[in-house]
């Protein structure tokens, strides 16, 4: 964190020091909610939570090394005592902000955030100091928290923002003020909590209407691919740029296909130059996450030339989101099981249909291995039945669905479409998906992994790959 004193810590957050007997000592290490994290000069914040509370272990943090705690009441040696250490962490955080010299960006999206987050972070960090959520650091606490790792030599920060309702966003950007906005899409991720697209797609909105105006170099990067995000640009006062596939983006693909892995390949077009990119990451639907990643690079000064090389360089950073290993039998396992919605489900199926290609010709199957999509509300029965059609559409070789009332929709809406004998298998648990496959899949096949982050399916890829040596995608 950019060097604070505990004096200036207390006026930021609005709290009293309590046993500090120097108030001029200086936070030189993390802001951390892990007493376990804490290193020399850390802050540690006391968070009261469902099983347990922080400030129960205010003593082995101080003992760490943590110069203060961050507390909601009084602890045994120093500490900064506030009201509401949530919303402490946040002007805590929004101090650093106002100190700090860093283009800040931050992006929102139904679909693709950290995907994408992990793409702009890998090019940024070519051309400077970046600092990056780790996974989903995307709510009131993780946001916070990523922007207190900024230090004074950070030149971008780059910053995730989710959303379960109207105003969420709004918050999150008085927190961390962006100038460079992104909004990705506007599906159907949390659709039982919002009631509908276009309430989507006001939250999501909240993003370009907190920018900088244009003559103050705010800049909103939109999804021209998206109506509803291509519709934002009359709701903010930044500079509009759009990225996609349509003729009017301003950052575009063409010529876009996928290579025999499955790996997109095609020509990117900004307003200064063109050059050609092939991804590293599998699936066509990255083709639009790295065209949003190319716009924010260009913005702050990045040449297209180097924009292709470092796309082409780029992985996965954040676990369990399309993760590609071989075992040495020749199996393939992808691991996207970190969440799930219906709009990156249909993309990771058409990806894991692009992947098998090669594998078809050698007697290879292909495997989706599919949990529940929560939160989805009224549109459950249609969205997870309709998921279940789709792999039949696009002729994956087994669906195997795991788990209650919304793994039998996915296989019911498999039959419908006309799957028979063993294409389709509904089981109770991952423990019986795992029997199944050990038993069933074969060298040259390769599975897909994928439901929301509460099914826990990631223990089925795991489990897969115990004691196989592959490189995994990162």
């Amino acid at each position: 964190m950019i060097a604070f004193t505990l004096a200036e810590v207390a006026q930021a957050v609005g709290g009293s020091m309590h046993d500090i007997p120097d108030p001029r000592v200086t936070v030189t290490g993390p802001v951390v909610i892990d007493s376990r994290e804490v290193r020399p000069g850390a802050l540690f914040a006391a968070f009261r939570g469902e099983r347990v509370d922080g400030h129960d272990f205010a003593e082995s943090a101080l003992a760490a090394g943590a110069v203060a705690v961050l507390a909601a009441r009084p602890v045994a040696g120093p500490s900064i005592v506030v009201d509401d250490v949530q919303a402490a962490l946040g002007a805590l955080a929004r101090a650093v902000i106002e100190r700090l010299g860093a283009s800040v960006v931050a992006l929102t999206g139904s679909a693709g955030k950290t995907s994408t987050k992990d793409l702009i972070a890998q090019l940024l960090e070519k051309i400077g100091p970046t600092v990056w959520p780790p996974g989903s650091f995307n709510n009131e606490i993780g946001l916070p928290l990523t922007a207190l790792r900024a230090d004074q030599d950070t030149r971008h920060l780059v910053l995730e923002m989710g959303a379960r309702g109207i105003g969420h966003i709004n918050y999150l950007t008085g927190l961390t003020p962006p100038r460079i906005g992104v909004v990705l899409n506007v599906g159907t991720a949390h659709i039982g909590e919002f009631g509908g697209r276009e309430q989507i797609a006001q939250a999501k909105g909240e993003l370009v209407e907190a920018l900088p105006t244009a003559a103050d170099g705010g800049v909103a990067v939109l999804n021209a691919d998206d109506p509803l995000v291509r519709a934002m640009a009359s709701r903010t006062k930044a500079r509009t740029v759009l990225f996609g596939e349509s003729e009017d983006a301003d950052v575009r693909a063409e010529d876009v296909r996928l290579d025999g892995s499955g790996r997109p390949v095609f020509t990117l077009r900004t307003p200064t130059g063109c050059a050609q990119v092939t991804l590293r990451l599998y699936g066509e639907h990255h083709v639009s996450n790295a065209l949003a990643a190319a716009a924010v690079a260009g913005e702050l000064g990045m040449p297209v030339s180097r924009i292709a090389s470092a796309l082409s360089e780029a992985g996965t950073l954040s676990r369990w989101r399309m993760e590609v290993v071989e075992r040495p039998d020749g199996v393939t396992v992808v691991n996207d099981a970190y969440n799930a919605n219906p709009d990156s489900m249909r993309a990771a199926l058409r990806a894991l249909v692009a992947m098998g290609e090669a594998a078809r010709a050698k007697g290879g199957r292909t495997w989706a291995v599919l949990g529940e999509m929560a939160e989805l509300g009224g549109e459950s029965l249609a969205e997870h039945d309709a998921v279940g059609r789709l792999a039949v559409r696009l002729n994956v070789s087994k669906l195997v669905a795991v788990g209650g009332q919304a793994a039998a929709w996915l296989d019911m809406g498999a039959k419908n479409e006309g799957s028979w004998g063993e294409e389709s298998v509904h089981v109770s648990d991952a423990e019986t998906a795992i029997d199944l496959l050990r038993s069933e899949v074969r060298p040259g096949d390769v599975v897909l992994v994928k439901a929301s982050r509460s099914v826990g399916l990631e223990r089925v890829a795991l489990a897969l790959l115990e004691g196989a040596e592959g490189e995994g995608a990162r």
